[in-house]
């Protein structure tokens, strides 16, 4: 058999569909003149891995049908403020994975973790030492720190985007009207030695959106939606990898099983309590007995350093 006789018959083969061969015949219908080369690569994945699992599990049709139910649900739900599939992916630990491959940096750079879906572009630029929290409930807290190099020198002018919940749990875009605008949320520059200090307060945990499809789905494997006690941080300086990273405090009953996988070691802040109303009063804290510090570094990796990034002065999306 010559070998165009021979690739003709294996075309043949795969015109008709086998469950042995059932993958192999879905790529077959892949014209590569076509098809963008990388989507291509990943339309064939995705196809290898969706067919072993299917023979895996062997579901049966009701099984498949409520599948498929289920993920008109989660899309059904999405709306300009929710994205449900985005929770969803959350919740299966795929976010944070997406994350680790495509935020691997040296040793002793910060870790990233996931961005969340509540972030809001562009809040306001305030002074050190300033207040992001608008509405007064919560426990005093003050943060502080350095954004440093590899080095550990102090980077000058970088920038921190911060945010987290009120106290009752939520973001201010959960309870437009009921928070003030902006509430919880602000940007700080670093100082000449790169240090950075705002008030806010103590971090509580809080659940996903738990009332559509995906916290039903969580409910029946047995998993909680309550997220671990965190400050979110997004930390740039022009020449080096931005951050998008959490601090997340100490003593949270579910710091060990975040339902989106969010905790990293590296990331547990070593939080304070000092009972003492000269010192809150020094930290602007005025007529509070008490607050909290979070001492916590952010350690920044040059772009350079990124295999296969680009050179340090061929800039980055903003």
């Amino acid at each position: 058999m010559s070998p165009r006789t021979e690739r003709s018959a294996v075309a043949a083969d795969l015109a008709w569909f086998s469950e042995e061969r059932s993958a192999e015949v879905v790529n077959a219908r892949i014209d590569a003149a076509i098809a963008d080369p990388r989507l291509a690569e990943v339309a064939r994945a995705l196809t290898r891995h969706l067919h072993a699992f299917v023979k895996e599990v062997e579901p049966t049709h009701d099984e498949w049908l409520a599948g498929i139910r289920f993920l008109t649900d989660v899309g059904r739900m999405c709306s300009d403020w929710r994205q449900e599939f985005i929770l969803l992916s959350d919740v299966l630990g795929v976010s944070m994975l997406v994350d680790a491959i495509n935020s691997r940096r040296p040793s002793g750079a910060t870790e990233n973790t996931i961005l969340g879906p509540f972030y809001v572009e562009n809040p306001p630029l305030l002074p050190l030492g300033e207040t992001i929290c608008r509405d007064g409930k919560g426990e005093p807290l003050l943060v502080r720190g350095h954004v440093r190099d590899l080095d550990g020198r102090g980077i000058a002018g970088a920038t921190l985007d911060v945010w987290q919940t009120n106290d009752d749990g939520f973001y201010d875009v959960q309870q437009q009207g009921l928070q003030p605008e902006m509430n919880m949320r602000g940007r700080f520059a670093t100082d000449e030695e790169g240090a950075f200090h705002f008030r806010s307060v103590l971090p509580r945990y809080y659940p996903v959106p738990h009332d559509g499809p995906v916290g039903q789905l969580l409910a029946a494997l047995g998993r909680h939606p309550n997220r671990a006690a965190h400050i979110h941080v997004i930390v740039s300086s022009p020449g080096f990898e931005t951050v998008v990273t959490h601090i997340f405090e100490p003593n949270c009953p579910y710091l060990r099983d975040d339902p989106v996988f969010g905790v990293k070691d590296s990331l547990i802040g070593a939080f304070r309590r000092f009972d003492d109303a000269d010192r809150a009063r020094e930290a602007g804290f005025e007529g509070a007995g008490f607050f909290w510090e979070v001492e916590f570094d952010l350690v920044l990796a040059p772009i350079a350093s990124k295999p296969g990034a680009p050179p340090l002065d061929a800039g980055r999306p903003a």
